[in-house]
């Protein structure tokens, strides 16, 4: 009869074959499976049985990885010097490739990061970094989306987290500001200025063929001029009133002058 260590040894031996054969993968895992250093497939997710000592597998995250790109010192096409440091969004879309292609996939895609950051920023001029990062950021994600497709890995989304710039060149940002500021609210008042003059112009011609519309004026200054709270009221007087006077004055001098001479 078996003793009762043979049956120990039995137990041993199954529990360490299965220990070694069972894998349990979750949703978002898959193994790559390699039979004798060769690649037989990919299996996953659940219960997968190995082969002790045949098969051997490799289990890969499928699920999106946020990896921070360290800053990186960037000088820009109008020779600033700034420190870029951003953030990749990307994922394991192809398991076989992840592990065949390239050694290490997510440290080859943060080093690919890395360098598309500098060799992208170093094309556009300062203005464009702070004021233009949606672009930049879908020109890095697409660049980096392409080269890391053979490694089976998707890019979704790149973004740019700071542009650092040291104090000399803020301040200098700073006055060009001011100084756009300034040219803006100047050729705004000159536009002001302008359509005022343009419509001033075009009541005088209105006002000059319509003598009702004098009148009416004169009316409405005398209105405004009532409402105020000054003791003292300055009514204006039409000039054509003046010039009446002045004619009608000047015609009783030239009868004064004739009457004296008949006599």
């Amino acid at each position: 009869m078996p003793t009762i260590s043979l049956y120990l040894t039995i137990a041993i031996m199954v529990i360490g074959f299965l220990y070694l054969a069972i894998r349990v993968l979750r949703e978002y895992e898959r193994a790559t499976i390699f039979t004798l250093g060769r690649f037989s497939g990919v299996k996953g997710p659940g219960l997968i049985i190995l082969i002790p000592l045949v098969q051997q597998m490799v289990r890969v995250d499928l699920r999106t990885v946020v990896e921070d790109v360290p800053s990186q010192d960037v000088i820009s096409r109008d020779n600033v010097s700034v420190k870029v440091n951003a953030v990749i969004y990307y994922r394991v879309v192809d398991a076989e490739r992840a592990i065949n292609q390239v050694e290490n996939f997510r440290g080859a895609t943060s080093q690919l990061a890395q360098t598309t950051l500098r060799s992208v920023l170093g094309k556009h001029e300062l203005d464009e970094m702070l004021a233009e990062r949606d672009k930049l950021n879908r020109d890095i994600q697409e660049i980096l989306d392409e080269q890391t497709d053979e490694w089976g890995i998707k890019v979704s989304n790149v973004e740019i987290k700071h542009v650092d710039i040291n104090e000399s060149m803020v301040r200098a940002i700073a006055r060009q500001a001011e100084a756009e500021r300034n040219r803006r609210a100047k050729v705004i008042n000159a536009t002001g200025e302008e359509q005022a003059a343009d419509k001033l112009v075009a009541a005088a011609e209105k006002m000059a063929t319509q003598s009702q519309s004098m009148q009416l004026r004169y009316l409405s200054t005398l209105y405004d001029v009532s409402q105020g709270r000054g003791s003292v009221i300055v009514f204006p007087f039409p000039l054509e009133v003046v010039k009446l006077l002045e004619r009608m004055t000047t015609g009783a001098s030239d009868a004064g002058v004739a009457t004296e001479g008949d006599s």
